[in-house]
């Protein structure tokens, strides 16, 4: 299974969300094509209500550990109540222009 259904597989089952994207963003990094390596996730779920910034994030590593163990190198996380996901209009941070490795170099 691709990793990418992995972490959505692993993220539905867990969490329940009501908005869940996983992003493969490993093309806007110097790695080889079809890569999955670098990963966005945008969740918005009731099971992180209570719950701060680091809390959140690290569910989600937990979750995730084996893929974070394994072919996952960078993991960007967006992650809201149903409330926050409303106030933020419902929009999806970009992602930054990645600046390592020989996309820096020039």
């Amino acid at each position: 299974m691709p990793v990418q259904a992995q972490i959505e597989s692993t993220l539905n089952e867990a969490l329940a969300p009501t908005f869940l994207d996983v992003a493969n963003e490993s093309h806007m990094h110097s790695v080889p094509p079809n890569s999955e390596t670098h990963f966005r996730v945008v969740a918005v779920s009731d099971a992180f209500a209570g719950q701060r910034k680091v809390a959140r994030h690290q569910r989600i590593y937990g979750l995730l550990a084996e893929q974070l163990a394994g072919p996952v190198h960078a993991l960007a996380l967006q992650l809201y109540t149903p409330e926050e996901w409303r106030e933020r209009e419902e929009q999806v941070r970009p992602s930054p222009d990645c600046l390592g490795g020989s996309k820096a170099e020039s």
